[in-house]
């Protein structure tokens, strides 16, 4: 155990501080003044889906509501996720910490739905260190509302300091949920489109006996309904690594026409904007959560996996249609839209705001267990080369997974392979083996397949990818390091989830300080005669006065929330 609690030391160490200084920041919001001042800022974060947009250079893409907010964005061509598989990519997204510093790096620590597993050892929320927290309650500190339509994801639990006002995916419409904010108030609301997703590639005329399948065929019926056939099969390209079958063709135009069919909704989101009058106060970001939903596209730390669009409309429209070719990781979005809302950084933050910044020189990102399949590779990449280390060379790159299984494309790979069909390419794909280190020009080899590592002419190169991401792990620790058992155990001792301590209350003058024995606690608090709905960020000294009464509860996030505790301010 003396590695793993000296991994954990590391972690801690590294946030620490940082817990402090949001503290002092946010109570130096409280008292920033006129809050009109300041922008409101949406995300709208479409699932699985690559740079497939015509503003981007895809010739087949029919993508005309992207293109035109294109036109009054600027693009940022060159943006990766941390990892290519959802999970674990929101969590660095909503953190700005990549997810081995968080434990959040394996696909997943808990079942998505009933009569599922996360495929770990236990079902478990992760225990980031203390004092990290997620930008949408650090922009609260700063006198934000703010909001969530649909998927969260983060495999921390679901802290209920986060958000104002959250949407579930069951419950998800394209509903303004701003409105609830106070008059003058700053919002943040970020909008999760599923639509492309790769389970919405599954054919809609599918019959299968298997409940999974059958299930999302249902849905995928009645979602995509009105959904127009616009995409031509032979128009697209299939990347050398698939076979380059009817059915692989099929699967990447339904794709497209997926793609076509859910950017309708980024129309609605901003006429609402625009309804409310808000749409010139409002800073608009569109991403995606990581690269498209086929094989060796998703859950990969290949470009196909992890490079996504994005674009950012400013109010003034600065920038309209341009482009910034600068690399930028999604540990970046946090800071960068702190920077926005007039705060700063915390020194935990492992990304940089890349407005305010010099441009970063590397993007880093992982791949660990994904459902039942352990896994353990790491990459770093610059403007022209990727290297990957695989700390499992002895296993396939492809491997059963059900959900992946069931996309037809797989299927087709699996029948191609088993008729020893499949180029040596694609037979990369379900090899028993991989090589220990991959090295690729992506300036020459966009799709990865011509592995460099062993080439002496790049031994320079190589030699510096190794020191980049070697200096990248020892910065940011990895819990990938040990079993997850191990972690979970540091996490949850005795595999049991614990509990926020209650808040407790110490008064100074007419001062309420809150406090808490859990490291690392969110606090929060309200008013009145009755437990709040609405809860506020604790970020400091609270005035109150003779009579009230006071509410308070808190979180950490992975534990489980505290009581709910009743104060009665004395005179």
């Amino acid at each position: 155990m003396t590695f793993l609690w000296c991994l954990r030391a590391a972690i801690v160490g590294i946030v620490l501080l940082g817990a402090a200084l949001w503290h002092g920041q946010a109570e130096a919001g409280d008292t920033r003044g006129d809050v009109t001042a300041t922008p409101n800022i949406v995300l709208i974060v479409f699932e699985d889906m690559s740079p497939r947009i015509g503003a981007f250079g895809d010739p087949v893409a029919q993508t005309p509501v992207l293109d035109s907010f294109a036109r009054e964005a600027i693009r940022f061509p060159n943006t990766f996720t941390t990892s290519g598989v959802c999970a674990p990519s929101r969590s660095s997204l909503i953190t700005g910490v990549h997810q081995q510093t968080l434990g959040t790096h394996h696909m997943r620590t808990r079942a998505p739905i009933a009569g599922m597993t996360g495929g770990g050892p236990i079902e478990y929320e992760a225990v980031p260190p203390p004092g990290i927290r997620a930008f949408p309650e650090l922009l609260r500190g700063l006198g934000y509302y703010t909001t969530n339509n649909g998927k969260t994801d983060y495999q921390f639990g679901e802290p209920f300091t986060i958000w104002d006002h959250d949407v579930s995916i069951a419950e998800a419409s394209q509903t303004p949920n701003w409105r609830g904010r106070a008059p003058g108030q700053p919002f943040f609301s970020m909008f999760n489109i599923l639509l492309t997703h790769e389970s919405y590639i599954w054919p809609e005329e599918r019959e299968s006996d298997n409940p999974l399948i059958r299930i999302v065929t249902e849905r995928n019926r009645r979602d995509l309904a009105d959904k127009p056939h616009i995409t031509d099969p032979a128009s697209v390209e299939v990347p050398p690594y698939l076979p380059d079958t009817p059915v692989v063709r099929a699967d990447i135009a339904r794709h497209y026409d997926n793609i076509a069919f859910a950017e309708q909704r980024l129309t609605t989101i901003l006429a609402l904007l625009e309804e409310d009058g808000l749409l010139d106060e409002t800073i608009v970001i569109v991403t995606t959560d990581h690269g498209d939903g086929l094989p060796r596209m998703k859950r990969s730390v290949y470009d196909s996996g992890l490079r996504v669009p994005m674009m950012i409309r400013f109010p003034d429209l600065r920038g309209a249609g341009t482009v910034d070719e600068r690399l930028i990781s999604f540990v970046d979005l946090a800071p960068t839209i702190l920077g926005w809302a007039g705060g700063q950084p915390m020194s935990w933050h492992q990304g940089q705001d890349f407005i305010a910044d010099v441009a970063r020189r590397y993007i880093f990102a992982a791949h660990d267990r994904v459902d039942n399949l352990t896994d353990r590779s790491r990459a770093v990449r610059d403007d022209r080369f990727k290297y990957i280390r695989n700390y499992m060379p002895e296993l396939a790159y492809l491997r059963p997974v059900p959900f992946r299984d069931a996309m037809p494309t797989t299927q087709e790979i699996w029948r191609l392979a088993a008729a020893g069909e499949l180029t040596p390419v694609q037979q990369r794909l379900v090899d028993p083996n991989r090589p220990r280190e991959e090295l690729y020009d992506i300036a020459a080899d966009p799709h990865e397949v011509v592995n460099l590592a062993d080439d002496p002419a790049h031994a320079a190169t190589l030699a510096r990818m190794r020191a980049a991401m070697d200096e990248w792990i020892a910065r940011v620790g990895d819990w990938a390091r040990v079993p997850e058992m191990q972690m979970i155990e540091a996490m949850w001792p005795g595999g049991v989830q614990p509990v926020t301590a209650t808040p407790e209350l110490v008064m100074e003058d007419s001062a309420a300080r809150l406090l808490s024995d859990t490291d690392g606690a969110s606090i929060a608090y309200g008013f009145g005669d009755e437990e709040p709905t609405a809860w506020y960020i604790y970020a400091g000294p609270v005035t109150v006065t003779a009579g009230q009464t006071l509410w308070a509860k808190s979180i950490r996030y992975g534990y489980a929330e505290s009581e709910v505790v009743r104060f009665e301010i004395g005179g």
